[in-house]
């Protein structure tokens, strides 16, 4: 008994349409996969601190562009396999498909470097939109932050852009506490005891002001002679502060030591500078404690 035109052609038909189910059955196990994977780097936010959601939003958007990416080589494997069931041969195509992925690799280069670097930048949590960081000799606040560029504006207000593959050391000045040391200089014959006491004053009165305190994490405490020889003796304050305002409460401490050391009558010295003018006797330098 001869079998019917339509007979002929499900039996013919029916193993290459089992393929292709099986394909595309495979393919989407694999895009579950993917999205669980990828699902995975997110970081919920510990708090409900702004930081803290900026970097669950940064991961969120990371996993959603790896989601993407791996999704579409999956769908385009799928359809590379998928061409003999139809009756054409894949090879050109996957050929194509190949030459077309090494251009673009290799004339991006650069863009993948960016993009590598970018992940770092999240995945390790180095910073976010809105800290201030130090990336060589640019300070700054991130005004801007993807994979491919950190856009900073620094001290003078210019906006300026880096590219994350060009990120080798990075230093947050906006996470823990922020440092500062000011040295003062004072007359090598004024009286030791006197002179630190009149810094402890200066101290005590910043550490016991409500509109300051809030701004301070430690002290400002007296360290003691930094330095000394025939022209002047330096002693050394240290205080740490809240993340970034290093600077304004330095200024605040020094204006309130000039104070103390006048109504002390407490000598400073006269160093020549390298003009030959006078150098001043209180200067002072900070640092800013980060996470690697």
């Amino acid at each position: 008994m001869m079998s019917s035109p339509f007979t002929q052609w499900l039996d013919s038909a029916l193993p290459n349409a089992i393929h292709l189910i099986l394909i595309i059955a495979i393919a989407l196990f694999l895009t579950r996969i993917s999205r669980r994977l990828t699902s995975a780097l997110i970081q919920p936010a510990s708090s409900q601190a702004r930081a803290a959601q900026i970097h669950e939003q940064q991961t969120r958007a990371l996993a959603s562009w790896l989601h993407s990416v791996a999704r579409t080589v999956i769908w385009s494997a799928v359809a590379i396999t998928a061409l003999p069931e139809f009756g054409i041969n894949p090879l050109p195509l996957a050929v194509l498909m190949g030459l077309l992925i090494f251009g673009i690799g290799f004339g991006a280069h650069h863009i993948i470097r960016d993009a590598i670097g970018g992940f770092n930048i999240v995945l390790e949590d180095q910073y976010i939109a809105g800290d201030t960081i130090q990336v060589g000799e640019i300070t700054g606040r991130v005004e801007q932050f993807n994979l491919r560029r950190t856009v900073v504006r620094d001290s003078r207000g210019a906006l300026v852009t880096i590219a994350n593959g060009e990120i080798r050391a990075v230093s947050n000045l906006s996470r823990d506490w922020s440092q500062a040391f000011v040295d003062i200089s004072v007359s090598p014959d004024a009286p030791l005891e006197k002179s630190l006491q009149a810094l402890e004053a200066a101290a005590a009165t910043l550490r016991s002001d409500p509109s300051w305190s809030l701004a301070l994490v430690d002290g400002p405490r007296v360290l003691g002679v930094q330095a000394y020889n025939r022209d002047a003796s330096t002693l050394r304050v240290q205080v740490r502060t809240v993340p970034t305002r290093q600077d304004e409460v330095s200024r605040e401490l020094r204006r309130r030591i000039q104070i103390e050391f006048q109504r002390q009558c407490i000598p400073l010295p006269r160093l020549p500078s390298q003009e030959g003018s006078e150098s001043q006797p209180i200067s002072g330098a900070s640092e800013a404690r980060h996470l690697a």
